[in-house]
């Protein structure tokens, strides 16, 4: 079943007029997710309890080390799809080669757009035109204390 949520745009563009004709409430949410722990998935649940379907789209290898440096991702795109994939919270999975996923929202226009807490509503991609379409645009918390980046700052001291 995991394979059947890491899907391309063309997949999902087949599957989204069936999901709003049954009233669903598309949620789309994006990031890097690198090296997933606890806030990752407690920010994906809370994603989900917003709707009906969660479409998260990751950034590729490349976007990431355009975005992130050299040294990142730690994952690879292919295992960082399949541990977001493996999370009940998580309905579908899309990888994106652009910095921004402003592109894919446009493409998947949701219901709701989500990122986390350390994005100020203005500052989030695509929020304008989901506004505009008649959506909602959330900035979640985040758990304190845990990020990607402070686990690898974390590791690099113990060494």
């Amino acid at each position: 079943m995991i394979r059947g949520k890491i899907v391309p745009w063309e997949c999902l563009q087949i599957k989204l007029p069936a999901f709003r004709e049954l009233g669903w409430r598309i949620v789309f949410t994006n990031g890097c997710f690198d090296l997933m722990h606890a806030g990752h998935a407690q920010y994906l649940q809370a994603a989900k309890a917003l709707g009906d379907i969660l479409i998260v789209g990751l950034n590729s290898d490349e976007s990431v080390r355009r975005l992130k440096g050299n040294s990142r991702p730690i994952i690879d795109q292919d295992n960082r799809a399949f541990m977001l994939a493996a999370l009940s919270s998580v309905n579908y999975v899309l990888i994106f080669e652009e910095d921004t996923p402003l592109e894919l929202i446009k493409r998947v226009m949701p219901n709701i757009l989500v990122k986390g807490g350390d994005w100020a509503e203005d500052e989030i991609v695509g929020a304008d035109i989901v506004k505009q379409n008649g959506g909602q645009v959330y900035s979640l918390p985040l758990r304190k204390g845990l990020s990607t980046s402070m686990i690898i700052d974390k590791i690099l001291r113990q060494n």
